[in-house]
């Protein structure tokens, strides 16, 4: 006991130097960059998947549509292990901050029951009413049975998707970042490998998809669970933190509610807009709506995992009281966050059929897919700032105005948008279709206005440092 309490305190002196002094702008990179390189290569997963199965000969717009109404339940999985990962890892991270480690390992040997619990719930739960959810989600005849393939695989390895996601921002909050990167790049990469193997070399199509994700998914567990029981971490799994308590996981749901909902409304979001392209355009435009949000999901990961990896730094000095380093890391992230969020609003503008091309070889998507992806992401420009705020908001434990911020951009706002413009747009004989497009860049540029407002209205003053500096 004795050893790992020294253990501890040499972790919690290295922490001390790096997160609470070290140089700001290195060590935010040091520990963003891969975090951000790890969000975006574990999207990869459904990418990569949508990419190969895209082009399968002959019935590839199927395909690729099939797996667009399946995303929001992989969307609806994993927001419950970013309610965990995300509640807990802060929280934790927080904790370390104070120098208790005890508490620290109590909240992460709960998250891994919860997270253990949930996924076997969510299998049977999906497995037993897939087809009625998926048809609502917008399948349709032609592509339910490949939806349907797809799901029943997928769903075999959800205890592995849950463990992973929900474990990887512990790794990251204990500052190792670079770890954190390669439990991602081993399943993606192997993900990458297999799936062509799996859907041209055995000709399996999307079934093969679904198994060469689900043994990439199984690879990063693995690597995950060894990392936790190993020596390396400074939080382990002990069989007597598996035990549940009700003070600890309400600290970790309380928190882990506005990431949730910011995954979990997907799946409305996704009603609404599927349907809706399914109503105004057929199977077509359900393909077209699968790009438009995988293009957004790879422009939205890198500042939403560069945040995420900065998150630490926000939440190590806030419980240190070291309030000008949480506002200078702040003012880092937003920096960064508008940079690249700028250089892809304007990749897509200037250049949509690169992006297009990724996914589809047929002509007619790659023409008609252009002008929708435009508008589409019109507004993605603000959406550095509300990430920044959002993360911030998290890192300082601010769960009741965090979790605003996700109700409102996508239930307050983009889901009635999405079901109203299209229909002001009918009765002014314009395009439904294009409304349904619009609805997105109008609620990205109310929502992060007002996060961004909101965040220095409320949040800013209070980020002073509690007492006068020794000299």
């Amino acid at each position: 006991m004795r050893e790992i309490e020294n253990k501890h305190e040499a972790a919690a002196a290295s922490a001390d130097q790096r997160l609470g002094t070290a140089p700001l702008l290195p060590l935010i990179f040091s520990l963003a960059l891969p975090t951000a390189m790890a969000q975006l290569v574990n999207m990869l997963y459904n990418i990569v998947d949508r990419i190969y199965v895209g082009h399968i000969p002959e019935v590839g717009s199927l395909a690729l549509a099939s797996l667009g109404v399946t995303y929001p339940i992989i969307v609806l999985i994993t927001a419950f292990s970013n309610l965990i990962g995300m509640g807990g890892a802060p929280r934790a991270s927080v904790a370390m901050g104070r120098g208790d480690y005890k508490t620290a390992e109590r909240i992460l040997g709960n998250c891994v029951t919860l997270l253990i619990a949930l996924s076997i719930l969510l299998s049977v739960v999906f497995t037993i009413f897939g087809e009625p959810i998926l048809m609502a989600f917008g399948a349709s005849e032609n592509t339910l049975p490949y939806a349907m393939d797809y799901l029943r695989i997928y769903l075999m390895g959800t205890v592995f998707v849950q463990f992973t996601l929900g474990m990887t921002p512990f790794i990251t909050n204990q500052g190792f970042a670079k770890t954190s990167m390669a439990t991602t790049c081993i399943g993606a990469v192997a993900n990458i490998v297999l799936d062509p193997v799996f859907i041209y070399g055995f000709g399996m199509g999307v079934e093969g998809a679904a198994i060469a994700t689900v043994l990439s998914q199984a690879l990063s567990a693995a690597w995950v669970l060894i990392f936790f029981t190993g020596k390396r971490s400074v939080l382990r799994i002990r069989k007597a933190n598996l035990i549940p308590e009700k003070a600890t996981l309400a600290l970790v749901l309380s928190l882990g509610v506005s990431p949730f909902l910011m995954s979990a409304t997907e799946c409305l979001i996704q009603l609404a807009f599927n349907t809706g392209a399914a109503a105004y355009g057929g199977d077509g435009a359900v393909a077209i709506m699968s790009i438009l949000f995988s293009v957004a999901q790879i422009a939205n990961l890198p500042i939403q995992g560069f945040c995420q990896g900065a998150q630490p730094v926000v939440g190590y000095n806030f419980g240190a009281q070291k309030m000008e380093r949480v506002r200078k890391t702040f003012l880092v992230m937003l920096a960064v966050s508008m940079g690249v969020t700028t250089l892809v609003v304007g990749s897509v503008e200037i250049a949509p059929q690169l992006f297009l091309g990724l996914f589809s070889s047929d002509g007619a998507i790659l023409s008609v897919g252009m002008t929708p992806l435009r508008i589409y992401m019109l507004g993605f420009f603000f959406m550095g700032a509300q990430n920044t705020c959002q993360q911030t908001f998290l890192g300082l434990g601010e769960a009741k105005l965090s979790m605003f911020i996700a109700l409102l951009r996508k239930v307050i706002l983009l889901l009635p948008l999405a079901l109203i413009i299209p229909r002001v747009f009918g009765v002014l004989g314009l395009s439904q279709l294009v409304g349904l497009y619009v609805a997105e860049p109008v609620s990205d540029i109310i929502s992060a206005s007002t996060c961004t407002i909101l965040f220095f209205a409320v949040e800013w003053k209070k980020l002073r440092d509690p007492a006068p500096k020794a000299a």
